[in-house]
């Protein structure tokens, strides 16, 4: 497919991918907000929409392992919690005192949750966060019970 020309004062503009991403993003956000119209519960005027941090989940021997990238949050600002097997990780993502005009900011900040259901071999008691270089890691011990063990056949 051809792409259009635009010509401004008689000069040809060149191709701005950066544009056109941000373009098909604003029209990606407005297909889902006309399918998806209601956020999960009522929000208040000042209070926008939690977003979801980027992560791994990794399946191990003895754990689930999960890393969120939450580049810039102090552990204060972060709560896990776990609830009727489900994990709950929300917090908030501080906005910072800047000097200059502000051009361009593509990093995201406010509030954020992520949540998940817990297999139900999964040991709530055990679980471990930690916070380092951006990213926060939650362990979740299998239970022992549920490890897989060979058991030998008699003759």
């Amino acid at each position: 497919m051809t792409q259009p020309v635009r010509r401004d004062r008689g000069q040809i503009s060149g191709w701005a991918p950066l544009r056109e991403l941000e373009e098909l993003r604003d029209r990606m956000d407005r297909l889902m907000q006309t399918t998806f119209p209601f956020p999960a519960r009522p929000l208040s005027e000042t209070e926008e929409d939690p977003w979801a941090p980027l992560a791994d989940v990794a399946d191990t021997e003895d754990a689930y392992v999960m890393e969120l990238e939450l580049p810039g949050v102090k552990k204060d600002d972060v709560t896990v919690e776990v609830t009727d097997g489900e994990l709950d990780i929300h917090g908030e993502v501080k906005d910072k005192e800047r000097t200059g005009v502000l051009r361009r900011r593509t990093r995201r900040i406010g509030r954020f949750s992520y949540r998940t259901t817990l297999p139900r071999n999964a040991d709530t008691d055990k679980i471990t966060a930690d916070l380092a270089h951006g990213v926060l890691t939650v362990r979740v011990p299998k239970v022992a019970s549920s490890m897989p063990r060979r058991i030998e056949i008699s003759d």
